[in-house]
This record gives C-alpha cells, sequence and structure tokens, in this order.
C-alpha cells in the first residue's frame, strides 16, 4: 500500500503524537506565590511571638509590685498608696502675730528716776574692796553719801549741781601706791540735768579721807575729771597722800583719776544691767 501526500497524517489530518513539555512559566507563577505566603506567615507568626514575649514581661513587672504572702515586698517596689503614712493627726504649732516687747536696755532705765529704782548707796554703788583696772588695783578707804549736794563740794561745783537739780551725792576714796583718788556720783531726775552738770563742770569734788588716808587736794594742785551717763554725773579728784602737788607732767595721779572713773562708769552701767535683767524676767514671767 503507498500512502499519498494525504496521508492519514498529513494536513488536514489526525497529527502524530507529541511529547508533554511542562509549563515553566506557570510553574514558576505558582512557586512564587506559595514563597510569598510562607514569608507572611512567617512575618504573622513573629509578630505574635513578640506580642507574647512583651506580655509576659509587662506581666511580670506588674506582678514585681505585689506583695509576697508575709506582706513585705518581695521585690523592693514602690509602696502602693495603702501602704504610705498617712499625714500626722498631731496639731501643729502655731505662732502668735504678736511680736514681743523688745527687752529693756539699761541705759534707758538709768536714765530716768522713774525706771530707776533699785536701792543706792554707797554699799550698792561701790560694793567691792577695791577697784581694779587690767593689772592695776586700788583699795578702798572710806564712802559717804549726802543729799546735800553741794556740801561735799570745794569751789563753784556746789553751786552747777544745785542748779541742775541734784538729789544725792556719794562719794567714795580709793588709793594705791601713795596715790589718793575720790570720786563723786551726782544723782539727778534724768539724763539731760546730768550732762548739763557734766558740760557746766567747775572744780571741784570734795576730797574725802578715811582710813590710813589723810585729807588730800585741798590747798594743792591735784588732776580733776568730770563725765556722765544716764542720769548720773560723776567726778574724780586725784592726787598725793603726802600732800605733794601734781605736776602736768605727773602720770601716776592722772592714770589713777582715769581708772577710777572707768571703774564708777562701769558700776553705774551694771545697775542698769541688773534692773534690765530683772524687767526682763519679769515680762515673761520669769
Amino acid at each position: 500500500m503507498s500512502y499519498g501526500q494525504g496521508g492519514p497524517y498529513g494536513p488536514g489530518g489526525p497529527q502524530p503524537p507529541q511529547p508533554s513539555t511542562p509549563d515553566w512559566s506557570a510553574l514558576a507563577d505558582r512557586s512564587a506565590a506559595r514563597n510569598r505566603r510562607r514569608k507572611l506567615l512567617f512575618i504573622g507568626g513573629g509578630a505574635l511571638v513578640t506580642a507574647a514575649v512583651a506580655a509576659i514581661v509587662a506581666t511580670a513587672v506588674i506582678s514585681s509590685g505585689h506583695k509576697d504572702n508575709g506582706g513585705g515586698d518581695s521585690s523592693g517596689g514602690l509602696p502602693t498608696p495603702q501602704d504610705l503614712p498617712s499625714e500626722s493627726a498631731a496639731p501643729e504649732p502655731t505662732f502668735s502675730d504678736v511680736a514681743p516687747p523688745a527687752p529693756p536696755k539699761p541705759l534707758d532705765i538709768i536714765s530716768s528716776a522713774r525706771r530707776d529704782k533699785a536701792p543706792l548707796s554707797p554699799a550698792t554703788l561701790f560694793p567691792e574692796k577695791s577697784a581694779a583696772k587690767d593689772d592695776r588695783s586700788y583699795a578702798k578707804a572710806a564712802t559717804a553719801s549726802t543729799t546735800s549736794c553741794a556740801a561735799a563740794t570745794q569751789g563753784a561745783l556746789g553751786s552747777v549741781l544745785v542748779n541742775n537739780g541734784c538729789r544725792k551725792l556719794l562719794r567714795a576714796t580709793f588709793s594705791r601706791d601713795g596715790v589718793a583718788v575720790t570720786v563723786g556720783v551726782a544723782v539727778f531726775d534724768g539724763k539731760a540735768a546730768a550732762e548739763k552738770a557734766k558740760d557746766q563742770y567747775k572744780p571741784n569734788i570734795a576730797s574725802l579721807s578715811g582710813g590710813d588716808i589723810p585729807a588730800f587736794c585741798r590747798r594743792t594742785a591735784c588732776q580733776s575729771s568730770a563725765n556722765a551717763i544716764g542720769r548720773y554725773a560723776y567726778f574724780t579728784i586725784s592726787g598725793y597722800a603726802s600732800g605733794k602737788a601734781v605736776t602736768a607732767s605727773d602720770t601716776a595721779a592722772l592714770q589713777a583719776g582715769r581708772d577710777v572713773a572707768d571703774y564708777t562708769f562701769r558700776r553705774i552701767l551694771a545697775r542698769g544691767s541688773t534692773q534690765a535683767s530683772a524687767e526682763a524676767a519679769a515680762t515673761n514671767g520669769g
């Protein structure tokens, strides 16, 4: 049998079977799709794991603030509001809006007879057996007091004291190494009168003898001074117990007069300090 050109496998006839070839493009698309799904699954799973770990950590942190069964803080965390101490129920101190009175000043007290009420005599004003200044000490020889101020003066000083209202004149004599000093303290009602008596001073206070000190500075040259504090004016006269005259260059009589004057100043001020302390104690209920 011969087969012509239009045989069974020719054009228009059945084709012979061909070998099966894979569709590589489709297979690649399906593989890529599978890979994308797997990658999304990994990412989603990782996020879920991270969220789970964060939740566990947060739970652990929150739980660390809880107390243990023994009532203590097992992790050293901050106390809960219920554990914080409440405000004290004790009343808070209160303070008065009224300022306390100023403490009394010693100089104010000794400047007015109305306030200066402490006993006044040679014994209270000169209570010690000596007048001391630095390393120098002057033994007390005699004391006196009079309400007739002019009677205890020499020269023009008597009228100065009387004219300014002198109430009392107290005197004391001290000595050291042959030098004697008499100090006279004139007492007035107020500071202004004492200042005027000091400013108007004219010699002299009369020296006071006593003990082993004879009359001195009566008819010979001596050293004198005048000063005042508060309602007190005080005057000194210093010289030699032997009657020797004091010269301009003499330092012993000058130093003795200054030392006794300074001692007298401190004694008058101490009088004010004592009364100021008593007033302050009475004010404070002490």
